[in-house]
């Protein structure tokens, strides 16, 4: 099998994955539903475009039919920052203005007979016109994600910033490539079929692209920074993580929020899960006993015991993940003699 119909056959295998999920939006039950449909005509929108890239390198297209192809881009626009208002707004009703912005796309798709497309001059302006439509409503999506930056879900924030980010990507690719500075026309199908991969990867992983993680959860960015600072002042003040029998649901009644948000929080600001937080000032403890001249003859176990650890080899697992080193070989190097 050579190069070329190795290509082919992942760009369309992208295509077909592609169609697969904008069916699995459609009908998905669950969720935000008007997101969920808006975020479908995005990628159809993308799939119409890159599908007339695969079929552009392989067969000789009409003109009217590279415009169905191109108009695809049109839709993309639109959707995703409509989506974006669904998402992180919660709007429920898109559909007079939603179709008032498809009307390029709607007119592109019925004049595609007698709109140029032949290489002149005009083609050419009409083709740059489309993704410059294109990067106005990327502009539009960014503004939209950072002026809720700080009071939406992180990781609603965040799925929606790296979906901006991938149709940016394409955006620049192509017109990229019309400037010739990127050769491979083909190359958006591969990097669209890469995108592709990965939405399916987080789908079968989650079955929702993670943005469920924490539903029923109404808690901000800024309400999960200053929970996560109420958690860090508990556990400095009160030493709570000295406890043994330390839970998620015995914390979260401390701090008076649901053990749901206390997870997010951790999560999302410190990047580690409940146990991990908890850890860390276990073992930051343990730093100092071990190098106590109090300590000096106790054995490990005391150490780890003392400092909230249940046994010995969860102790030296946990502190060896975050130091490196066994916390024998942490007293040997820093203990002074």
């Amino acid at each position: 099998m050579n190069k070329e119909t190795l290509i082919l056959v992942f760009s369309c295998l992208g295509i077909a994955q592609a169609i697969f999920i904008c069916c699995y939006l459609m009908t998905l039950k669950k969720g935000n539903k008007t997101a969920n449909v808006l975020l479908a005509l995005m990628l159809l929108g993308l799939t119409i475009r890159i599908g007339k890239s695969i079929l552009n390198v392989y067969l000789d297209l009409a003109p009217w039919q590279r415009n169905l192809g191109i108009a695809g881009i049109l839709m993309v626009g639109p959707s995703l920052w409509f989506y974006g208002k669904a998402l992180l707004k919660k709007a429920k009703l898109y559909n007079k203005n939603y179709l008032l912005h498809l009307s390029p796309f709607i007119g592109f798709v019925v004049f595609c007979s007698i709109i140029p497309n032949d290489g002149s001059a005009i083609g050419y302006g009409i083709y740059i016109g489309v993704f410059v439509h294109l990067a106005i409503y990327i502009w539009l999506s960014a503004i939209l994600v950072l002026r809720h930056k700080e009071i939406v879900q992180f990781q609603l924030f965040k799925w929606y910033r790296d979906l901006i980010i991938g149709a940016a990507l394409i955006c620049l690719f192509y017109v990229g490539n019309v400037a010739g500075l990127i050769p491979s026309y083909i190359g958006g199908a591969l990097f669209f079929s890469f995108l592709i991969y990965t939405f399916s990867f987080l789908l079968l992983q989650r079955h929702d692209f993670s943005l469920e993680k924490y539903r029923g959860s109404h808690m901000n960015r800024a309400a999960s920074k200053k929970l996560v600072q109420s958690l860090k002042d508990l556990f400095e003040r009160e030493e709570t993580f000295l406890d043994s029998t330390i839970t998620l649901s015995s914390i979260a009644k401390k701090a008076g929020s649901a053990p749901r948000d206390v997870s997010r929080a951790i999560n999302e600001n410190e990047k580690r899960n409940f146990s991990e937080f908890v850890n860390h000032y276990r073992i930051r403890k343990a730093k100092v006993l071990l190098v106590d001249a109090d300590y000096h003859n106790e054995k490990i176990a005391t150490v780890a015991y003392d400092c909230g650890f249940g046994n010995v080899t969860s102790f030296n697992l946990a502190f060896k993940a975050e130091t490196q080193m066994t916390p024998s070989q942490y007293r040997v190097r820093y203990v002074v003699a």
